[in-house]
């Protein structure tokens, strides 16, 4: 036996429970962590980021019209990047970013990053159509957890199965600890090169904040730096809360964390929306934010949140809210049983995982499909009347899907495809098999039949 086989063997025993081993993600003078997003027009800008060392002190982006030939670096024209020094972990880095405006509409780019002398690979973009188009868009819950080793295959096995999104959708928890270096790095390279293709939306989650040195709770000093994201929101949420408008369809970020720590964050929120949805020219309105209206785990609900928000959806005509936070699946809207459910009079609502962390799943009255110890990724894609929605398992199986049909009044008509699908994976999380005690597993198994028992009702 060698030292220092020895050696290994004496940390290892030394190391915390909750220590994990990780890479060296030590910025070089090359770029990294590179992304796309937009504080612009989606149809006539495009937004970068990327992060190197500290040395590099300028930095600039090259952009041309894409073309088969090679020979369309020659008339590349170079842009001037925004360049912030940030200390995290200790440690001085920098990270830059770029805006390429007055682009054409609907027409492909090639572009790279750097100083001038270490580049980026050339990437390719598409911008937006400047009038309503059909589009599609991934959409991910919480990764949070071994992301490096388990949330890799949910964003790339959503990129393998719809290699053309126009955009990705984050609903919070994108780490599990909100300074951690390591962790959003392992967050970047799991996305790796998509992230230079498809542009990220993201808000924030729970996870994402932290208390600082004066005890007050922000966002973590990874985000602003990390990520392009509009700046239209409400003062003090800049790149938390934010709208955008993509080939007629407006899509709302709302930061709920933030809200659910002070009530006039929510006021403010809630005044902001109401502003954005009353002048919305968009014929379809999606909403993300982190904690759900209606939540998939027992003992969860956000009750201030959705009594404020629910009747502004209702009201202002939102027709999907994508969340995350309770680590299980569920779709369905707030309507009465025995009502049909075709004819919504409210959005639908989704709550998904795409990370390993699992919880054990409520199995409430407002779901008409749900999941449990199953990561996910959700395809979207919208045309015209119609919006189109599919999740899938990280194995690739269909999971759920729905059709929502929008008539010249506004008013959507729901034909729910989820019934010809395999049966619900409804399995409670081995962790919780173990630690359940009979009085515990006796009212989950008969949740789990009043569950059966409604659904066995609406068939009927």
């Amino acid at each position: 036996m060698t030292k220092h086989f020895l050696t290994c063997l004496l940390v290892l025993s030394l190391s915390p429970a909750w220590a994990q081993l990780h890479k060296d993600y030590s910025p070089t003078a090359y770029p990294d962590r590179l992304i796309l997003g937009w504080q612009g027009n989606p149809a006539t800008s495009q937004s970068v980021n990327w992060r190197t060392d500290s040395t590099v002190t300028t930095a600039v982006g090259a952009i041309a019209e894409a073309d088969p030939s090679p020979d369309f670096v020659n008339s590349a024209s170079v842009v001037a990047a925004t360049t912030e020094r940030v200390v995290l972990d200790g440690k001085a880095v920098r990270y830059h970013s770029v805006h390429f405006k007055n682009l054409k509409p609907g027409t492909q780019y090639s572009y790279r990053v750097g100083d001038g002398t270490h580049w980026s690979e050339w990437f390719p973009f598409k911008t937006a159509q400047d009038r309503p188009a059909p589009f599609s868009f991934l959409y991910f819950g919480d990764a949070q957890n071994d992301i490096r080793s388990l949330w890799s295959r949910a964003i790339r096995g959503a990129y393998s199965t719809l290699p053309k999104a126009n955009l990705m959708i984050h609903a919070g928890d994108l780490i599990t600890t909100s300074n951690a270096d390591w962790q959003w790095a392992e967050w970047f390279e799991a996305g790796g090169w998509i992230n230079g293709m498809v542009p990220t939306l993201a808000t924030p989650g729970n996870h994402e904040y932290f208390k600082d040195e004066q005890g007050k709770t922000q966002v973590s000093r990874h985000w602003r730096p990390s990520f392009v994201l509009p700046e239209n929101g409400p003062k003090g949420l800049e790149e938390t809360t934010y709208f955008f408008d993509y080939q007629g369809t407006r899509f709302i970020s709302l930061n709920s964390q933030a809200a659910l720590l002070d009530s006039t964050v929510l006021t403010a929120q809630a005044d902001w929306l109401r502003q954005v949805l009353t002048n919305n020219p968009s014929r379809w309105t999606v909403v993300v934010h982190h904690h759900p209206i209606y939540s998939t785990k027992q003992g969860r609900d956000n009750n201030e949140w959705r009594e404020r928000m629910e009747p502004i959806y209702k009201k202002m005509g939102v027709d999907l809210v994508l969340q995350g936070h309770d680590h299980t699946y569920g779709r369905g809207l707030n309507m009465p049983l025995g009502k049909s459910r075709k004819h919504p009079d409210g959005p639908i609502y989704v709550v998904s995982v795409s990370g390993p962390k699992m919880y054990d799943i409520g199995l409430q009255d407002w779901m008409d499909r749900a999941a449990s110890n199953t990561q996910l990724y959700q395809t979207i894609s919208i045309d015209g009347d119609r919006l189109s929605y599919q999740s899938y398992t990280v194995t690739g199986e269909k999971y759920d899907s729905f059709e929502l049909i929008k008539n010249a009044k506004g008013q959507n008509t729901l034909a729910d495809q989820a019934p010809a699908l395999a049966p619900e994976r409804l399995d409670l999380p081995a962790e919780y098999r173990q630690r359940y005690k009979p009085d515990q597993m006796e009212e989950y198994n008969n949740r789990f039949k009043s569950y059966k028992a409604r659904k066995q009702a609406k068939k009927d």
